[in-house]
């Protein structure tokens, strides 16, 4: 008989080994750059809106895990799902079955999306991106998608090709033949849908990087102008969907923008088990799955798995349950006015911007001497070092885990479980406040670690 797993054993064998294991095993990069930081802590456990450490601090997280912590950690209606699920011993993945936990799933997120008819399950983000481009290219029969500039709708080479950073598709072409215009251009659009070959424009509502949301009237003007060129509006909700803008949808902001296809992904795992969802109209899946010897064009091995069903099913009973939509808009407005009315106070914090509880925090060149010559220090050696200097102290001094929005940019992006509240929102703006206190007043330590930070950069070229 094998050795029994055991895997409470191997994690308080091995479980201070990660650092070193992610060193010779994994991405090398990352633990070297948790530790230039002073990010790299064990945590141990978590809960809600927090997790704590190997010493048992408790940190609070306004991250959650890049949007895929909605409900928190291990919320226990989500948990006692995939348990349930589990413990049924369902026949899964059979393939050559119709069971019902996709359906029920499909059915249910279909009800926020009254405009839509049916749904493809995938598992991640990326994947319901891919989706989406292929069902646009098959039902249009064009080949050319139009994206914004720095959108970012995952890392697979389809998704890669829609990806407005030119840092993550630099190694990886030749990609698919796609084309980038400005966020909120109609002239641009419209001139790229002239040329014929356009099947769709994919467009996230609120740009994960930087936070920008598209511009009043933009969602509509621009679906009239794809729908009468015959090419279609793909929304890609994979982080602002599930209530995280305030609203189930964040297109559903603007009035009258109803998408021929939408992708959903990270927050409707529960975090537990991966799933993305790609969400279309009926024309477009016929076109798709056109006759029985197409029945398989498009699949995934682990789509529709009962454990992801049943998480996503939980997920959305709790939003309807306990109004996390509605605690969304309403933590979120607070949060975002607390700290709007900083902005007069400090001379380097120049927006505060978003919807519902995604935030973008954005600093800038300040105008009085003193601190104009520190800033330009910091943006000689590498332009986004201040926004790593605010982010730093909040984790290390106040234990709340933030994040920079992307590389480059003097932004930090709040996305904290959308279950969080007063108390939550007291203690980041108390924290930031603090922080941005020390920044102002030249304090030694915050700009202590700017320069150690500049000394990074500029030995990393």
């Amino acid at each position: 008989m094998s050795k029994k797993f055991d895997l409470a054993e191997l994690l308080a064998e091995r479980g201070g080994d990660g650092y070193d294991l992610h060193a010779r095993h994994l991405n090398p990069q990352l633990p070297r750059m948790l530790r230039t930081i002073g990010f790299d802590r064990v945590y141990e456990r978590a809960e809600g809106a927090y997790f704590w450490d190997a010493e048992g601090n408790e940190h609070l997280d306004m991250l959650a895990g890049f949007g895929v912590m909605g409900l928190g950690r291990h919320h226990p209606v989500v948990r006692k799902a995939v348990h349930d699920a589990l413990d049924a011993e369902l026949p899964d993945l059979t393939r050559f079955d119709c069971p019902p936990l996709p359906g029920l799933l499909a059915e249910k997120l279909l009800t926020h999306s009254p405009h839509l008819d049916r749904v493809f399950f995938s598992n991640s983000g990326t994947e319901a991106v891919e989706t989406a481009l292929k069902f646009a290219r098959c039902a249009t029969g064009r080949p050319r998608v139009l994206y914004c500039t720095h959108a970012f709708h995952g890392l697979t080479a389809g998704s890669l090709s829609v990806n407005g950073e030119k840092c993550f598709r630099d190694g990886f072409a030749p990609l698919l033949p796609d084309t980038a215009i400005p966020l909120g251009d109609l002239a641009a659009l419209e001139r790229e849908l002239k040329r014929g070959d356009v099947a769709a424009l994919v467009v996230e509502p609120i740009q994960g990087k930087g936070v920008h949301e598209t511009p009043p009237g933009f969602l509509r003007a621009a679906q009239e102008l794809l729908h009468r060129r015959k090419a279609l509006l793909i929304a890609d909700e994979v982080q602002t969907g599930l209530g995280r803008t305030g609203d189930f949808y964040a297109h559903q902001h603007e009035e009258g923008v109803e998408p021929d296809l939408v992708c959903v992904a990270k927050a409707l795992s529960g975090g537990y088990v991966p799933v993305g969802a790609t969400l279309g109209k009926d024309w477009i899946f016929k076109k798709v799955y056109s006759s029985l010897d197409r029945v398989l064009v498009h699949s995934a091995s682990f789509g529709s798995n009962a454990q992801a069903m049943a998480a996503g099913l939980a997920v959305l009973s709790v939003l309807e349950d306990e109004e996390i939509v509605a605690n969304a808009r309403r933590t979120g407005d607070l949060l975002k006015s607390r700290l709007t009315a900083l902005v007069d106070r400090y001379e380097m914090l120049h927006e505060v911007r978003g919807r519902g509880l995604m935030i973008g925090i954005e600093f800038g060149r300040p105008s009085s001497l003193g601190l104009r010559g520190r800033w330009t220090m910091l943006q000689a050696a590498r332009k986004g070092l201040f926004a790593q200097m605010v982010v730093v102290p909040l984790l290390q001094r106040h234990r709340i885990l933030t994040q920079v929005s992307g590389d480059r940019l003097e932004v930090i992006k709040l996305i904290p479980p959308l279950i969080i509240g007063e108390r939550e929102v007291d203690r980041f703006v108390d924290a930031f406040t603090e922080v941005m206190d020390e920044a102002h007043n030249g304090g030694g330590l915050i700009w202590d670690f700017g320069r150690n930070l500049v000394k990074q950069a500029v030995a990393n070229g």
